[in-house]
């Protein structure tokens, strides 16, 4: 069995910008090459898993996505990282184009998109961490049984329940308390 970090990408890899969705517009986090290459260092491999409903709200289609994240990967890859899985989910249950308004066991606080990168690369989720910026992605952690889960400060403001929920809580990916 495989151990990975789950990474959120706006607000962990990113500063969140708001439906960063264009290459000019991402900006990385200081720090999170090299944090990352710590933990591939470690044996683990890095899984990013995003909720994406500016695809579903119209801002910016599934494609556009995909060139953003190639680049990204791209990116990870000249500082000796590589990313072993991206999983989005680009649904909203309230605000969404027809063909995306729907509640989903993807988006995240619901686990699916963790569940489906666990499968596909049999991860064991005891020796696994999650890092996010939002109690939303340390409750899909928890709803996967992911054993370690580590909300960052470099995102939106923590929440009194994102650091009951947090077992670590960190500055930045790369910056820990």
């Amino acid at each position: 069995m495989n151990k990975a970090v789950f990474l959120d990408r706006d607000g962990v890899i990113n500063y969140d910008h708001a439906y960063v969705s264009k290459i000019d517009d991402f900006e990385f986090i200081d720090g999170v090459f090299e944090a990352c290459q710590k933990f591939v260092a470690q044996g683990y491999l890095i899984i990013i898993v995003t909720n994406q409903s500016g695809i579903g709200r119209g801002y910016y289609s599934e494609q556009d996505f995909v060139i953003l994240t190639d680049w990204m990967k791209a990116e990870f890859i000249k500082h000796k990282v590589l990313i072993s899985g991206v999983y989005f989910c680009p649904h909203h249950p309230k605000n969404a184009l027809p063909e995306y308004l729907q509640e989903c066991n993807c988006r995240k606080p619901m686990p699916g998109m963790l569940n489906q990168a666990i499968s596909d690369f049999n991860i064991d989720v005891k020796k696994s961490i999650m890092i996010g910026d939002k109690v939303s992605d340390l409750q899909a952690a928890q709803a996967a049984n992911i054993k370690t889960k580590i909300l960052v400060k470099s995102g939106k403001p923590i929440t009194n329940e994102g650091e009951s929920i947090a077992d670590e809580v960190w500055e930045t990916l790369s910056k820990q308390i």
